[in-house]
């Protein structure tokens, strides 16, 4: 079974992922690995910290000779920041006086600070914001990489682009794979595949960064070639989109996700919506239209996966909102923290990497799990069994 652990703090030393139930001799790349935590570094809207972090990732275990071995991959990714942290986020105890002193007592609205203030007993909101910091994204990013290297084996494809930043939106305008794929190196800061409204965008984002406020926004996510037959009808938790669902709503910030055209759905005739189904024999079974997003009562149709994630703005400010101090129960002003302006020019290969892993597990599931040499064989029975 495919699985994936991270752990790390926000300023402490680093952040770990471990991958469990990557087959044998699946060929990985360490550039690859390294480009796609680039996508997450750079993008319009990012605060200092990414000025601060190089980002590299240490390959613990898992890989020989450019090849996985079947046991679990550990990847490790330094935080640079630390040497600033060292005394905030020791490990050992400290006086009294000190953890007074650097104690964060007024919770932010809008983030997890006092939700988790009071499920875990803390009178330290900094016990939560560490691990629930967005930093932990990088070693999700990570993990993706390898999930993504495996499906390439067969031709399983992932891009993402940004349709919306605040109240500037993409609109109808139609698109392809292709340029969803071109959007990072066409447009590497905000990643909108219409110039216009790209510069659009980030004219906002600066707007607001002057004016000490955050934005949200909403990207696309695709998958091609995913073959028909992935998750399952016959279980609540087996459906591919429930876990697609799952997956994307864990990222930070995320508050919506829709696949395929599922909130326009809402609003029409059934006959306007469903995706009629031809075949030719050169083909085997396709449609016209994506309208289902690749996703059919939970279970792939052999359509590109299509899913779009709704970001709501970051939760600090830096002219803060009210809040209560834990300690006088007294009206404060929130903490600020050192943050970005808007996350979603950067947040598509963090969901990438989300629809990456759902996709893999299915995959392995249904095909088997030990090495990829007899995955392969299963999959190409499986083909020739659909006549695809």
């Amino acid at each position: 079974m495919l699985r994936f652990l991270t752990a790390g703090e926000s300023h402490g030393k680093g952040v770990l992922v471990i991958v469990e139930g990557i087959p044998a001799n699946v060929p990985i790349s360490l550039e690859l690995i390294r480009n796609e935590m680039q996508k997450r570094k750079k993008g319009s809207g990012s605060g200092g910290r990414q000025m601060i972090e190089k980002d590299e990732v240490q390959i613990l275990s898992g890989i020989r000779f450019g090849k996985t071995l079947g046991s679990p991959i550990s990847i490790y990714i330094e935080n640079l920041d630390f040497k600033n942290w060292e005394e905030k986020m020791s490990v050992d105890d400290i006086s009294r006086e000190l953890k007074e002193k650097i104690k964060v007592q007024n919770p932010r609205p809008g983030h997890t600070d006092l939700a988790g203030v009071l499920k875990y007993g803390f009178d330290d909101v900094r016990n939560v914001l560490e691990r629930a910091s967005a930093r932990e994204t990088t070693a999700r990013v990570a993990a993706g990489a390898i999930f993504k290297q495996f499906l390439s084996q067969f031709d399983i494809d992932f891009a993402s682009h940004t349709i919306q930043i605040g109240k500037i939106q993409l609109g109808d305008k139609k698109y392809s794979f292709d340029d969803v794929k071109q959007s990072y190196a066409n447009d590497p800061e905000i990643r909108c595949i219409d110039r216009v409204k790209s510069n659009l965008m980030k004219s906002e984002i600066e707007k607001t960064r002057r004016n000490m406020n955050t934005l949200g926004g909403a990207i696309e996510i695709w998958a091609v070639n995913v073959p028909p037959g992935l998750g399952s009808y016959v279980h609540f938790d087996t459906k591919i989109d429930g876990q697609i669902a799952q997956a994307l709503m864990s990222i930070h910030s995320v508050k919506a996700v829709e696949i395929g055209s599922g909130v326009i759905n809402a609003s029409m005739h059934g006959s306007e919506v469903h995706d009629e189904i031809y075949f030719e024999k050169s083909k085997g079974y396709f449609r016209k239209t994506n309208r289902a997003g690749g996703v059919e009562g939970g279970v792939t149709n052999g359509m590109p996966i299509v899913a779009r994630v709704y970001h709501k703005p970051i939760s600090t400010l830096y002219k803060p909102l009210r809040t209560v101090n834990i300690k006088t129960k007294k009206t404060f002003f929130a903490t600020v923290e050192r943050s970005d302006i808007c996350i979603v020019p950067r947040a598509g290969v963090i969901s990438e990497a989300m629809l990456a892993y759902v996709i893999a597990k299915n995959f392995l599931e249904k095909f088997g799990s030990d090495n990829l040499q007899d995955i392969k064989a299963s999959y190409s029975h499986y083909l020739k069994r659909l006549k695809i």
